[in-house]
Order: structure tokens, then C-alpha cells, then sequence
């Protein structure tokens, strides 16, 4: 296990390592991030995996190189500089990353900003995330927004009444799909739906309906109706348009972006140096970390006289200022920095 060594230089320590997720048995899971994903993880159903998190109902383990042992709040405590020098949240990571399974229909929810869970939810951080479909039923369907405006009301009887259904926008949805969620967007992730959110570091859900189910426990969850309708968007929402992606080539890879907000940036990363006897150089400056999570192949990361290999499923931190590094394989990734 590390220990603080002053006889380390700034370069030694600043290296990319793997991380091992936190798994979340919600009752919509499945078992395809064991099956798939190779997460080898005791749960059953397996609904979530925190792949990137120091959130603390989840943070993730570091399993590789000098830090292994250490929970990632743990070294970023030790070695701040490595999140970067990006103006968000200075000091602390301000992301989540997860891996997503929903064999069935998540709950109706909404998320607050960051202004109402300062205020009413002790200086927390609001939830907007990103969505990337990893995979998709031919009928999978997710909620966003609403179909015309509605009043609280409207929407406190159908809750009671269980017809909420009837005013959500269902929208149809496919593998590579991307999905930006604004707080307060009222929204569901549907059944037969693996996913990538990428999300403000924040745990804050508002369940405004659950379809009357019950937990492991033969009790109905908690529904938080008031808050919800404080913070949900009632207006009409327009359905949901995939962004213009523009594929950038260079020799062995290719790269686009999916989403850039003030909150992260996202890039998809189609690796590919089997023909290609010079390996991917990746940049990485002062201003952000990055995370690079696999979601489909493998490959190897060089850096000075060490390899880090990467599969299917695997989350690598990258710090801020990190060594020289190179990429080799056939490898789909998402790249996640702020």
C-alpha cells in the first residue's frame, strides 16, 4: 500500500491506474455487467456499478500501481493535483461515472440543480448527467420530459391516481444513442437498456413514481412527491434530437465528441492500432483528470518501463499532468474529463 514518500518525484506518482467500481443491487437490475462486463461482483440482481466515484454511498478502489489498496478519496486527498485545475468544485472530483443495467423500468424521477441542493440539501451538488446507450432492446423506450405542460396539481392527482403515465414523452431509443439530462428534467430509463451516465457527483434522487412496487424487503419505496415538484420542469419538452458527431481521424484511432457541458466533457474513442506500428500518443495537460472507461475490446496503456492492460469494463483514472502515454489495441472508450 502507498505511503507518503517525499524520495518520489512529481512524475513517479502521476501515473494512470485502474479502479475497481462499487455494485448497487437495485430491484430493476439484471446480470449483464457481470455476464458482459466481467464485473465479478456477489449481487444479484447487479443494477449499478460506480466505476469512478468518491462519492461516499460508493467509492471506488484504486487496484493497480502505487496506490493500490487506497480508495480514490483516499489519494486524491493525499494528491490533490492530480483532479487538475479546472474551476469546478476545486479540490474535490466532480463526477460520477456508472455502468448502468435496467432489466427493468427504472422509477419516474427528477434531479435538483445545484442551486436548490445547496440550499435544501446541505451544500450538496445537483445531478445533471449524460446518458451513452451501450446496448438496447429492439423496443426499449426511455422517459424525458413531458408531452405539454401540466400543473403540479395535474401531476399530484395522476400520481395518486396512477395515471402519470399518460403525460410522460416516451422516447425509443438504440445502441449509440446519446441522451443529455438537465436537471430537473423529469425522466426514466427504460427496461431492456444498458447505459453509461456520466453525472454531476451527487446522489440526489427525487421518485416521483415507482409503479406501485415493492422492494426485497415486501415495501413500497419511498416516493418524494414535494421536493420533485419544487424542482421539475412541467413545461412541454421537445423530443430529444442525437447531437451532430463529427469523427476526427488520425492514424490508428478515431474520436468523437458526444457531449460538453459546464459540467464535463465527454468523447467516444474508437481505438484500433492492430495494422498500425506507431501506437496512440494520449495528451494529457494541468487543466482536468481524465477517465477512460472501456466499453468494448481491450488494449494495453504504456508509460516510461510499465504496461497497465485494459478489457472490457475496465476504469482507468488518468491524473492531471500524467506521464507520457501511449495506447495500443482495438478498443472502444469512453474519455470523461471536466
Amino acid at each position: 500500500m502507498y505511503r507518503t514518500n517525499r524520495s518520489f518525484l512529481s512524475t513517479d506518482i502521476h501515473k494512470p491506474f485502474l479502479l475497481k467500481p462499487v455494485g448497487k443491487d437495485n430491484l430493476w437490475g439484471g446480470d449483464r455487467l457481470n455476464y458482459d462486463f466481467g464485473k465479478h461482483i456477489p449481487m444479484s440482481p447487479l443494477a449499478e456499478t460506480w466505476e469512478c466515484s468518491t462519492h461516499p454511498d460508493g467509492p471506488s478502489t484504486v487496484v493497480s500501481g502505487i496506490f493500490s489498496g487506497l480508495s480514490l478519496p483516499e489519494v486524491l486527498k493525499l494528491h490533490p493535483e492530480f483532479i487538475g485545475t479546472h474551476p469546478r468544485t476545486p479540490g474535490e472530483l466532480p463526477i460520477l461515472i456508472k455502468l448502468i443495467d435496467a432489466k427493468k423500468d427504472l422509477s419516474v424521477q427528477v434531479h435538483p440543480n445545484d442551486e436548490y441542493a445547496n440550499e435544501y440539501e446541505n451544500g450538496q451538488l445537483g445531478k445533471t448527467e449524460m446518458w451513452y446507450v451501450l446496448d438496447a432492446s429492439p423496443d426499449a423506450k426511455l422517459v424525458y420530459g413531458l408531452h405539454h405542460k401540466t400543473t403540479p396539481e395535474q401531476m399530484r392527482k395522476a400520481i395518486e391516481t396512477g395515471t402519470l403515465e399518460k403525460f410522460l414523452q416516451k422516447v425509443p431509443v438504440k445502441k449509440d444513442d446519446v441522451f443529455y439530462i438537465e436537471a430537473g428534467t423529469i425522466h426514466a430509463i427504460g427496461a431492456g437498456t444498458l447505459i453509461a451516465e456520466i453525472q454531476e457527483n451527487s446522489n440526489l434522487t427525487y421518485r416521483l413514481y415507482d409503479y406501485g412496487r415493492k422492494d426485497k424487503n415486501g415495501q413500497k419505496r419511498p416516493l418524494h412527491v414535494d421536493k420533485a415538484l419544487e424542482v421539475a420542469n412541467l413545461n412541454s419538452s421537445s423530443e430529444p434530437h442525437q447531437p451532430m458527431r463529427v469523427l476526427k481521424y488520425q492514424p490508428g484511432w478515431a474520436s468523437e465528441l458526444l457531449c460538453r457541458c459546464k459540467y464535463f466533457q465527454v468523447e467516444r474513442i474508437m481505438l484500433n492500432t492492430e495494422n498500425n506500428q506507431n501506437m496512440v500518443q494520449m495528451q494529457v495537460g494541468s487543466i482536468s483528470f481524465n477517465v477512460l472507461l472501456c466499453v468494448n475490446g481491450c488494449g494495453v496503456i504504456f508509460y516510461g518501463d510499465e504496461a497497465l492492460p485494459f478489457f472490457k469494463g475496465d476504469c482507468i483514472f488518468v491524473p492531471a499532468d500524467s506521464v507520457e502515454m501511449h495506447i495500443h489495441g482495438k478498443a472502444s472508450l469512453l474519455k470523461v474529463s471536466c
